[in-house]
């Protein structure tokens, strides 16, 4: 077994979707970032690479390369459980908070948890989403953006 951490933040900007957990949620700013900057899936993408010391989304995914502007962020943690399955690893669980004075976040989670089990081939109940404010304290709480915080445990994948 193995565990990892990832934390992420965006701050808000006019002009974007708001994408978390993959799911396009209705509110009046997006998140800035190279990709759809989904703070939550990059959290979760950093704490299973961590899990295995393979870096982080920067390493494989630089907001340098064209070829990530505007990617997916569900498509970010596909290729990385592909990267975790190479190793011969598997999604024990993953735990994550998101961190946001708004929008509200309860209405979603259920869809974000459905996203994340789904690109991760493993169960919804493998999957916990939490959401929480910061009372109106920093950068989150002065709705200036958006972070994500999330651990990671891998599994050894059995082998016969």
């Amino acid at each position: 077994m193995r565990m990892g951490t990832g934390f992420d933040a965006h701050r808000f900007v006019k002009g974007r979707k708001l994408i978390l957990g993959g799911i396009d949620i209705p509110y009046e700013w997006g998140l800035e970032g190279h990709s759809d900057a989904d703070v939550l899936l990059h959290a979760i993408c950093d704490a299973m690479l961590g899990a295995l010391a393979l870096g982080d989304i920067g390493v494989h995914f630089p907001d340098s390369d064209r070829r990530f502007k505007n990617i997916a962020s569900t498509e970010i943690l596909r290729l990385v459980k592909e990267m975790i399955a190479r190793k011969g690893y598997r999604v024990g669980n993953i735990d994550a908070t998101i961190i946001a004075q708004a929008p509200r976040m309860v209405p979603h989670v259920k869809g974000m948890r459905g996203n994340i089990a789904a690109s991760l081939d493993c169960a919804e109940d493998e999957v916990s989403v939490k959401a929480t404010t910061t009372e109106g304290m920093g950068f989150c709480g002065r709705s200036e953006g958006i972070a994500a915080m999330a651990v990671a445990c891998l599994e050894k994948i059995k082998t016969v």
